[in-house]
């Protein structure tokens, strides 16, 4: 039985999972996204999400540790550059996993992991987001005072706007006779 165990090991050795994971992580720090598969994905995502959280702080221990875990150079200077710049404000999750379907060879599941920040696309959907408003039985005093307020800005705005309105009409009137 596995009480507790929690790690997949995906069917490789210690040091086979370690160097995989490695090289994952790398490619995706410097690509932003890669294909692979789910089981590879979900444990990708609890290697990574820790690097990034230590990245926050630019601290040479914090660069050393990061380099243990990823030995490349290259990832190590995208990760503390530009992955932090863009994801250092969230408190955590800076992982998507997208399923994609199955492998033809072996059916195996198929997904694309990526940085979140980094997908345009995606942000682009998330702006014109509607604002929604909280619907209840009782209306309160204080929703209808702050809808009241805007409206009454823009009648003041058309009231200073009217008298300059009729000058142009009679501008018009005057061309018709």
């Amino acid at each position: 039985m596995r009480h507790g165990k929690k790690i997949n090991h995906l069917g490789r050795t210690s040091s086979h999972r370690k160097a995989m994971l490695s090289n994952m992580a790398t490619s995706l720090i410097l690509h932003k996204r890669i294909s692979t598969t789910l089981a590879k994905a979900k444990e990708l995502k609890k290697f990574v999400e820790p690097l990034v959280t230590r990245a926050k702080e630019d601290t040479t221990h914090n660069r050393r540790i990061a380099f243990s875990y990823l030995k490349s150079k290259d990832a190590i200077k995208a990760l503390f550059g530009e992955v932090i710049e863009k994801v250092g404000s969230r408190p955590g999750g800076y992982t998507r996993i997208i399923k994609t379907g199955f492998r033809l060879g072996d059916n195996a599941e198929m997904c694309i992991i990526e940085l979140v920040d980094f997908n345009e696309l995606m942000l682009k959907d998330a702006k014109p987001a509607k604002k929604t408003t909280r619907r209840s039985r009782r209306s309160t005093g204080k929703a209808e005072s702050v809808e009241a307020a805007p409206v009454a800005a823009p009648a003041a705005e058309a009231k200073a706007e009217e008298p300059s309105a009729p000058e142009a009409s009679t501008e018009g009137e005057n061309e018709e006779k």
